[in-house]
């Protein structure tokens, strides 16, 4: 039996997300967690309870049917929250904390970057950069970035 057939999806009256298992038993408030968020976010999701017991695994969200594949990708994009940097306009200081203004795919914005080891290197051109807030901004394609954003970046790098 595949992933898509072994359990039911839906939210109850207060936006809560409700997985109903093969047994029939309602698992209320479950939680959807990639397992490669960055690198395949398409594949491997386990969906969760409360406590952190997997409930279900879906292999490929493209194999579920799509009421389950929309109610899965609308939990997911509400529990990761994680911009796309595409432009760095400026930088109040090369020392940190510093102040960056940046351009992302939700709008412009600014935030503090504490210290250098607040940009990590998760591969070739891929980078996140986590704000004194905790928020991560994700960088796809350092290499593709304007030349004004990845001189900055270099400087604290």
């Amino acid at each position: 039996m595949s992933a898509a057939t072994v359990f039911d999806l839906q939210r109850d009256a207060f936006g809560r997300l409700v997985l109903t298992d093969a047994q029939g038993q309602a698992h209320v408030g479950v939680v959807a967690v990639r397992a490669f968020p960055i690198s395949a976010p398409e594949v491997g999701i386990s969906v969760v309870d409360v406590d952190g017991h997997e409930l279900a695994w879906v292999p490929r969200l493209d194999e579920l049917d799509d009421a389950r594949r929309t109610l899965l990708t609308e939990a997911l994009e509400q529990r990761e929250f994680m911009p796309r940097l595409l432009r760095v306009t400026a930088v109040s200081s090369f020392a940190t904390p510093s102040t960056w203004s940046v351009e992302t795919d939700r709008g412009p914005t600014s935030f503090v970057l504490k210290g250098e080891e607040d940009i990590r290197r998760l591969g070739p051109g891929l980078l996140i950069v986590n704000d004194a807030h905790g928020v991560q901004y994700l960088i796809q394609d350092l290499l593709g970035m304007d030349k004004h954003s990845r001189k900055l970046l270099d400087r604290f790098l």
